[in-house]
C-alpha cells in the first residue's frame, strides 16, 4: 500500500498515510465486476451506513479510482476501480527463494 501512503501524504493526511501500510485485508468486494479491486479493512455489516464518524477521502492516483472510506480516523474500507489485481504482501521475495515464504 504504498501508493496510497504516498497520496495521502499529497492530500494532508499524514495520520492515515502513516497507518495505510498496516492496513489489513478482512474481506475483498463480492460485487462481481471485473474492473473492481476494493477491499474492506475492517469488519462491517453489507448494506449498511457507517454513520457519524464516517467520510469518503477519493485520492488522486495515476490510474484508475482510488476513494477511502475513513471511520474515526481510521480506513475501514479502499475503493479500487480499473487498477490492476493486488500482490499479496505475504509472498514478498518468494519466487525469488524458491522456499514459497516458509522459514527454515
Amino acid at each position: 500500500m504504498d501508493e496510497p501512503a504516498a497520496l495521502l501524504e499529497a492530500e494532508g493526511e499524514s495520520e492515515l498515510a502513516a497507518g495505510a501500510s498496516e492496513l489489513r485485508l478482512v474481506a475483498q468486494c463480492d460485487c462481481g465486476d471485473d474492473f473492481c479491486r476494493s477491499l474492506r479493512t475492517a469488519p462491517h455489516s453489507p448494506g449498511r451506513p457507517y454513520g457519524p464518524g464516517h467520510r469518503c477521502l477519493p485520492l488522486p492516483a495515476t490510474s484508475g479510482t482510488v476513494v477511502l472510506d475513513v471511520m474515526d480516523d481510521r480506513i475501514v474500507y479502499v475503493e479500487l476501480i480499473d487498477r490492476p489485481p493486488l500482490r499479496d504482501a505475504r509472498l514478498r521475495g518468494t519466487a525469488a527463494t524458491g522456499q514459497g515464504g516458509a522459514a527454515h
